[in-house]
């Protein structure tokens, strides 16, 4: 990679646990015989950037499963609270020294290597950077988000966010505050956020497992095999088609408003 700070420390975070409200134990989820999770261990792996995987789980006895996992597949792993993803991440970075942090959601079983390593080597490159993703404007595939941000930038969320959709989603903090950080968005050459391609109910678990069961024996797949199937099969596209993009950040917004309210009560 040209140009680059290869004395930089890129860590991949996978955020886990079995406790989801929509579709509970999904991080274990069956997928053409193999758990999601390790799938999307395996599909980061398959990334040139990335240093080194962690998983960042919580201290609840039912996520001692994820600690198992993990260890069947040589990947670091801590665990957290529960609730307070914010604090479980930066905790995570600052135990195994990363200067640079992918977040990794362990709903998203479509997770391009190739598009990862693209937004940290754009992030890399433009050293100015504090954050960078494909999520502020999104035309990459729900289920592909990729976001890359600074130690510095995460630690600094960590001691300033107060806001519960800022502790519970890692990074809102960091780029809501375009004054404070230096952020930056990677779109693709088409607009495809209309695809639904994550994990968060039954008819999502549907279409990665048809999704899967046609193309898994390709090994690591990309973006490009799976819109090509849909070329082939458009009727999959019907399976989760309607779901509300972001559906977890947009619950934690109505904290924010009932924080506030009792603030003033």
């Amino acid at each position: 990679m040209e140009n680059f700070n290869i004395s930089k420390r890129v860590i991949a975070i996978v955020q886990a646990r079995m406790g989801s409200t929509r579709l509970p134990a999904k991080t274990m989820a069956d997928i053409s015989g193999r758990p999601l999770l390790a799938h999307i261990i395996e599909r980061t792996k398959a990334s040139r950037t990335i240093d080194e995987i962690v998983v960042a789980t919580t201290t609840e006895p039912e996520d001692e499963a994820i600690l198992q996992l993990a260890a069947q597949h040589c990947v670091r792993a801590y665990t957290g609270s529960v609730d307070d993803v914010l604090d479980r991440f930066y905790q995570t970075a600052k135990q195994v020294n990363a200067d640079i942090i992918v977040r990794i959601g362990a709903d998203d079983p479509f997770k391009d290597p190739k598009v990862l390593d693209k937004i940290v080597e754009y992030f890399l490159v433009h050293r100015e950077l504090d954050y960078a993703s494909n999520t502020i404007e999104p035309t990459f595939p729900e289920g592909l988000d990729i976001e890359v941000f600074s130690f510095r930038a995460l630690e600094r969320a960590w001691k300033e966010a107060r806001l519960p959709s800022e502790r519970e989603h890692v990074t809102p903090y960091i780029w809501k505050n375009p004054t404070r950080f230096n952020i930056a968005n990677v779109r693709h050459e088409v607009d495809l956020s209309h695809l639904r391609w994550t994990l968060d109910y039954e008819e999502d678990l549907h279409f990665a497992r048809e999704v899967y069961a046609r193309l898994f024996h390709k090994g690591i797949f990309l973006m490009e095999d799976v819109l090509a199937l849909l070329q082939t099969e458009p009727a999959l596209t019907k399976i989760n088609q309607g779901i509300e993009r972001y559906a977890g950040y947009k619950a934690s917004l109505q904290k924010d408003s009932d924080q506030e309210g009792n603030r003033k009560g």
